[in-house]
């Protein structure tokens, strides 16, 4: 089970890749986008939360697993999180591209709340809540993008 656990938590071994294991999690979750773009709204919402629940739970298992908080091979929360940022983005290569440079921006930089969650909200839940708040602050911007230039 630890196994499992550790793949889903480490987006399919992708945080274990040299150099900036969050990025390449993003990566992830911008591939895993694409399948899942053509979905309608609810049955998004629906993978992302589903997906949100299983990350609380192996990005909290990962932390018991290797005895550290916030292991930075766990990336489920970036998945999550780019995901989060391309809800209801049009299929223009431009769009999703747009948005996993704005996520990436929001996790790095943590403006509140992003960093204080990251700060006072620890386990599995403080894991990938920060990410979600940043995941919101790209899904907010780079919708306001799309309406100032249609």
């Amino acid at each position: 089970m630890d196994r499992l656990l550790m793949f889903i938590a480490t987006g399919a071994g992708s945080g274990y890749l040299p150099q900036a294991p969050g990025t390449w999690g993003t990566l992830v979750g911008l591939l895993l986008w694409w399948p899942l773009a053509g979905l309608s709204l609810t049955a998004y919402l629906a993978v992302v939360a589903a997906l949100f629940l299983v990350g609380v739970a192996s990005a909290g298992a990962a932390e018991k697993i290797l005895d550290r908080g916030d292991p930075g091979v766990v990336v489920i929360d970036e998945i999550v999180g780019v995901l989060i940022a391309l809800t209801a983005v049009p299929l223009h290569p431009a769009a999703p591209l747009a948005g996993f440079a704005l996520f990436r921006l929001f996790d790095i930089a943590k403006p509140f709340p992003v960093g204080w969650v990251d700060r006072h909200l620890h386990g599995g839940l403080g894991i990938m809540l920060d990410d979600v708040a940043a995941g919101l602050y790209a899904l907010l911007v780079l919708h306001l993008g799309l309406w100032l230039l249609v």
